[in-house]
C-alpha cells in the first residue's frame, strides 16, 4: 500500500451521526451528500422512520467541519432538532452514497408543511424554452406539495399520493442527478409524466361540459374569470371557490351561493406589486406575504383600492394572499386581475378535498371545476395571519415577550398620550394550517402522550409526544357531521404518521359539545381513563405559556383570559377572566359581572338581544331604554330577563362587546362569529382619528371594581350610563367606540395592578378571541409595558379557540405525571 494511502487510513475517523426535527422532504440527504463529497469525506446518508442517520469518515478536522456545517448551512425549509454523534470504528468507505429508506418500529419524524412556489420554479414557470413552461405542477426539492401528499414515513415518493406517476427518464436523470435542485424531490413531475388539470363547465345545472389540455384548460378559465363566472379550483389541500375581485355582481353571487353574506372574502392576487394597489403593505407584512408558507395576510385596505365593496363589507382592511401553487400563478398572470380565493364549501363546512366530493358539494355553487388528478391526502385550509404593530415605552421593549423591532417607527392608533421611544411589531397567526402545520410546538417538558379534543368553535385537536405537541391544522365549528368526519380523518393521519398512541384523553369542560363527547367515546374505544375535563379559559392561559416556552420553574403568572364563550366551572358562561396561575392549576381572581344572556346563542347571533338584557339588569326602569332602542321585540327579552325563562349567567368580554356595538347602532345582527366586535373595533380605528375624539380630549368611560367580594367582580352600569349619555349629547359612535377600547385597556390594567398588590406577580399572559383585535393590543401593550409589566402572547398558536387544545393537553398531561 502506498505510504500516503496507508497515512490517510491512520488518520482516518468515523461519526454515526443522528439527525432531528424537519429533514425529509427538505433536500436534507442532498445537501448532506453534497457537503461530504465537497469535504472528500466517504459514508453514506439515509432516511428512516425517525430522522436521517450518516456515517462518515475521514480526516478528523474534516468531520469537525462537517459536522459544524450540518446546522450552520442546512437547507433552508429544515429545522433540526436535535444532532447525536458517536465515535465508529472506521470500515474505510471508498464513496459517499445516499441509501435507501428505512422503516424503524416505533420512530417518529417531524413532517414539513407544503411550501409556496420557490423563485426558480415560478422563473422556469414562465420560460417559454424550459420543458416545464406553464405545467401547473412544477416544484424542487425547496417548494412543493409535502404534508397533504405524505401518507407514510419515511418520506419518498411510494410514500405519497404521487406514487401513481412513476417518473419519465428526463425526470429520473434530475432525480438522480446531486447537482440538480430536483434531486431526491419526491414530488417532481413534468407534463410528460406528472399529474394533469381538467375543466368540467356544469353552469350551475346538469349537463356538463369537459375540456381537456393543459393550454385550452386555462384559457377557458380566464374566459369564465373575466365573465364573472365562479370556479371551483383544486389545490394544495382542498378547493378554493375563485372569481373576479373587481366584478360586484360575481362577488355578490358567490355570497348569497355559499350563504356568506358578510364574512370577509380573501383576495389572492398575482405578486407584492399588486398587493400594494390594494394595501397599504409594511415591510414586514411584505415579508409574510412572500414567504415559504404564503398565508393570508390581514392588510389595511387603500381607499380606492379597485376590488369590489362587497369581498369586506364594513370593514378597513383586507385578507390578501400571494398565488402559492403554480396553477394559482398562472390564473393570476392570465386574468390580471385579483381573484376572490375563497374556501371551497359551504359556510362553516370543512372544505371540500376530492374531485367527486368537490362536484357532488359544490355543484350549486360553482359554475366550473378545474380539477387535476394528484390525490389530497390531507385537507388543508390557507393559514390567516396578521402583523400588529405597535410602539413601546422607552425600556418597554424587553418586558414584551414575542416582538420584533421594527426599523423605522410608524402611525399607531391611539398613542397620541404617550412618550414613545420603539416601534415593535407583533406577528400574529389567526387560523393555522397551510405553511404551518404539522410542525409542532416545542414544549419547555416532557409529557406522555395525551390527545386534547379541542374545543367547540374554531377547533383544533393536540397530540403530545416527548417534548413535541402536535396541534393540528384548523378543522373548523365541530357543528356537523362533514366536519366531525374531516376531524376523525385528521386524527387518523397525525395518529399514523407520528406513531402515536395515546395514553390520556382530555376535553373541554362543557358536558354536551361534540368535542367532548368525542373524547369520551375516544377513551372508550381504546381502554383509557375517563377524559381529564378542562376549564375552557384555563386552558386559554396554559396554551399562551407554552406558547412562549414558560416553564414550571418561571413560576405563577396573571391570566387574562377574554373571549366570548366558555363553560364555567360554576355552570355560567365565562368569557372576561382574571386568573392567578399555571399549568399546575389556577385561581380565578376577578372577572366581569354577571349578567343575563336572553335565549344564549340567539342573542350572539342578534347582539341587540344582549343589549337589551344587559340594558335591562343594570339600569332602573326609568334610564332604561330598551323600549325605544329595540322596540316590542325588546319587551319580550325585558320579560325573558325578569323571569329568568333561558337566560344563562355570563361574564363574556366578546359579549360586552356586542353589547357596546348594538346599543350605538354598528351591528344589531351578526351573521358570523365576532361581527358586532369586528365592526365596533373598526368604527373606533376611525374615532382616534377625528379630530372630535382629540378636541374632546375623551378618556375611558367609568366602571366599578368591587373588591368586597372574591372573585372581585367588575360592575358595568356606570359604563353604559356614561355611553347612553355620549349618546344623548350627540357624540358619534365612532368616538364612543374609541373611548370604549380605552375603557377595556384601563380595566385590563386596574385589575393587573390590583392582582399584582395582593401576589407579587408581575407576568401578564393574554389570551381568547378578543386579543386578536388589533387596536386594543395596540393600545394595551405600551400601557402594561409602562406599568412595568412583563407580557406573554401568543405566537405559534392563535390565541382565539384555535389554540385552546395546546392548553388542554399540558393541562392533563402535567395532572397525570403528578399522579402517576
Amino acid at each position: 500500500m502506498p505510504l500516503a494511502r496507508c497515512a490517510y487510513f491512520l488518520d482516518t475517523t468515523a461519526y454515526r451521526i443522528s439527525i432531528t426535527g424537519v429533514v425529509q422532504g427538505v433536500g436534507f440527504r442532498p445537501f448532506v451528500y453534497n457537503l461530504a463529497m465537497s469535504m472528500g469525506l466517504h459514508g453514506w446518508v439515509l432516511n428512516h422512520s425517525g430522522g436521517v442517520d450518516i456515517e462518515v469518515e475521514g480526516q478528523r478536522d474534516k468531520l469537525a467541519d462537517f459536522i459544524t456545517a450540518l446546522s450552520t448551512q442546512a437547507p433552508p425549509l429544515a429545522t433540526i432538532t436535535g444532532i447525536r454523534s458517536q465515535v465508529v470504528k472506521p470500515v474505510h468507505h471508498t464513496d459517499f452514497t445516499i441509501r435507501h429508506s428505512e422503516q424503524q418500529s416505533g420512530q417518529y419524524q417531524l413532517i414539513s408543511p407544503d411550501v409556496a412556489t420557490c423563485p426558480d420554479c415560478r422563473r422556469e414557470l414562465f420560460d417559454s424554452t424550459d420543458r416545464r413552461y406553464r405545467y401547473p405542477f412544477i416544484n424542487c426539492t425547496n417548494c412543493g406539495p409535502r404534508f397533504t401528499i405524505i401518507t407514510d414515513m419515511p418520506y419518498d415518493r411510494p410514500n405519497t399520493t404521487m406514487r401513481d406517476f412513476p417518473l419519465c427518464e428526463t425526470c429520473a436523470v434530475e432525480y438522480g442527478n446531486p447537482a440538480n435542485r430536483r434531486f431526491h424531490a419526491q414530488p417532481n413531475a413534468c407534463p410528460i409524466c406528472g399529474p394533469q388539470i381538467w375543466m368540467i363547465e356544469t353552469g350551475g345545472g346538469d349537463n356538463a361540459l369537459e375540456h381537456r389540455g393543459n393550454d385550452k384548460v386555462l384559457a377557458r378559465a380566464k374566459e369564465l374569470l373575466l365573465e364573472g363566472q365562479i370556479l371551483a379550483v383544486k389545490g394544495l389541500g382542498g378547493f378554493l371557490l375563485a372569481c373576479d375581485a373587481t366584478n360586484d355582481q360575481a362577488v355578490t353571487r358567490l355570497r348569497e351561493r355559499k350563504h356568506r353574506p358578510h364574512k370577509p372574502f380573501a383576495v389572492m392576487v398575482a405578486s407584492l406589486e399588486d398587493a400594494q394597489k390594494l394595501c397599504a403593505v409594511s415591510p414586514a407584512e411584505a415579508a409574510l406575504l412572500n414567504s415559504p408558507q404564503c398565508p393570508i395576510v390581514l392588510l389595511q385596505r387603500l381607499p380606492d383600492a379597485p376590488v369590489a365593496e362587497m369581498i369586506a363589507p364594513n370593514m378597513h382592511t383586507l385578507g390578501v394572499m400571494l398565488p402559492y401553487t403554480p396553477l394559482h400563478h398562472l390564473l393570476l398572470h392570465d386574468v390580471g386581475r385579483p381573484l376572490v380565493m375563497t374556501s371551497g364549501n359551504l359556510s362553516e363546512e370543512p372544505i371540500a378535498k376530492d374531485n367527486a366530493e368537490a362536484l357532488d358539494r359544490l355543484r350549486g355553487l360553482a359554475d366550473a371545476f378545474l380539477l387535476h388528478n394528484r390525490d389530497i391526502h390531507a385537507r388543508y385550509d390557507d393559514s390567516v395571519m396578521q402583523i400588529v404593530q405597535f410602539e413601546m415605552p422607552k425600556d418597554g421593549a424587553r418586558l414584551f415577550a414575542g416582538a420584533e423591532s421594527n426599523d423605522a417607527p410608524e402611525t399607531v392608533f391611539g398613542t397620541h398620550s404617550m412618550r414613545l421611544t420603539h416601534s415593535m411589531r407583533l406577528t400574529q397567526s389567526l387560523r393555522r394550517a397551510r405553511g404551518y402545520a404539522p410542525l409542532p410546538v416545542v414544549l419547555p417538558f416532557s409529557l406522555p402522550q395525551v390527545f386534547a379534543t379541542g374545543p367547540l368553535l374554531k377547533n383544533t385537536f393536540t397530540l403530545t409526544r416527548d417534548t413535541n405537541a402536535f396541534v393540528s391544522q384548523h378543522i373548523g365549528d365541530l357543528e356537523s357531521i362533514e366536519t366531525l368526519d374531516h376531524y376523525e380523518e385528521a386524527l387518523e393521519t397525525y395518529q399514523h404518521l407520528f406513531h402515536l398512541t395515546p395514553q390520556l384523553v382530555a376535553s373541554d369542560l362543557h358536558p354536551d359539545y361534540l368535542s367532548t363527547r368525542f373524547a369520551r367515546e375516544f377513551a372508550d374505544q381504546w381502554g383509557l381513563p375517563a377524559p381529564v375535563l378542562v376549564q375552557h379559559h384555563h386552558a386559554h392561559i396554559a396554551s399562551c405559556l407554552m406558547d412562549s416556552g414558560w416553564t414550571l420553574n418561571d413560576g405563577p403568572v396573571i391570566g387574562v383570559a377574554l373571549d366570548g364563550t366558555g363553560y364555567g366551572e360554576d355552570g355560567a358562561i365565562w368569557g372576561g377572566e382574571w386568573f392567578v396561575g399555571d399549568v399546575r392549576g389556577f385561581q380565578r381572581a376577578a372577572h366581569l359581572e354577571y349578567l343575563p344572556l336572553p335565549g344564549g346563542d340567539a342573542a350572539i347571533h342578534n347582539p341587540w338581544r344582549t343589549t337589551a338584557a344587559y340594558l335591562h339588569a343594570l339600569l332602573p326602569p326609568e334610564d332604561d331604554p330598551t323600549g325605544v332602542f329595540c322596540s316590542e321585540e325588546a319587551m319580550m327579552v325585558r320579560q325573558q330577563v325578569e323571569h329568568k325563562i333561558n337566560t344563562p349567567d355570563t361574564s363574556s368580554m366578546g359579549r360586552l362587546f356586542d353589547a357596546v356595538s348594538a346599543l350605538v347602532g354598528i351591528c344589531n345582527q351578526a351573521s358570523y362569529e365576532a361581527q358586532a366586535a369586528i365592526e365596533l373595533q373598526q368604527a373606533a380605528e376611525m374615532g382616534f382619528l377625528s379630530s372630535e375624539f382629540h378636541q374632546g380630549g375623551m378618556q375611558p368611560y367609568p366602571f366599578t371594581i368591587d373588591a368586597s367580594v372574591s372573585p372581585k367582580q367588575v360592575k358595568l352600569a356606570s359604563l353604559f350610563d356614561a355611553v347612553l349619555l355620549d349618546m344623548e349629547h350627540a357624540i358619534s359612535r365612532t368616538v364612543i367606540a374609541a373611548r370604549f377600547h380605552l375603557t377595556i385597556v384601563d380595566m385590563i390594567l386596574q385589575l393587573c395592578e390590583s392582582i399584582r398588590t395582593e401576589t407579587g406577580l408581575h407576568t401578564v399572559a393574554l389570551s381568547g378571541g378578543v386579543f386578536q383585535n388589533v387596536l386594543l393590543v395596540q393600545l394595551l401593550l405600551p400601557k402594561l409595558a409602562l406599568h412595568g409589566f412583563r407580557v406573554l402572547v401568543h405566537r405559534q398558536v392563535p390565541c382565539n379557540d384555535g389554540g385552546v387544545s395546546l392548553g388542554q393537553a399540558v393541562i392533563a398531561g402535567f395532572a397525570h405525571q403528578n399522579d402517576v
